[in-house]
């Protein structure tokens, strides 16, 4: 990682909203309501809460078009407080190179093809 950016130390920050309950959640998704709100809704709601309240889909294209940028599945598990702190603003979007380099390089298989 460069020096602007952190490797993964932060925790997700779940503690400044109210929280809903596994059973909230779960009714919140199943109301649909969520169909009716704006990607930029869905993220700023579904990225501060515990309990997955839209299909991960959904949260992942929200969290894309919220942040203008392609985010990768591995990001949800490794740099969620990272994306936390880009939405608010106060993190610049992580390079490529910052965001491969999540993967621990054990697990890294990368290949390059040439036309």
């Amino acid at each position: 990682m460069s020096n602007t950016q952190a490797t993964v130390t932060k925790k997700p920050d779940f503690e400044s909203v109210k929280q809903l309950t596994k059973e909230q959640a779960i009714a919140l998704h199943d109301s649909e309501v969520w169909k009716t709100w704006t990607k930029e809704q869905i993220c700023d709601f579904q990225m501060w809460q515990r309990f997955l309240c839209v299909p991960f889909g959904v949260f992942q294209e929200a969290v894309e078009a919220t942040l203008g940028r392609s985010v990768w599945t591995h990001e949800f598990g490794l740099a969620y407080a990272e994306m936390q702190q880009e939405r608010l603003g106060k993190r610049k979007p992580p390079t490529f190179a910052e965001i491969i380099e999540l993967i621990p390089a054990e697990k890294r298989i990368m290949l390059c093809l040439e036309d």
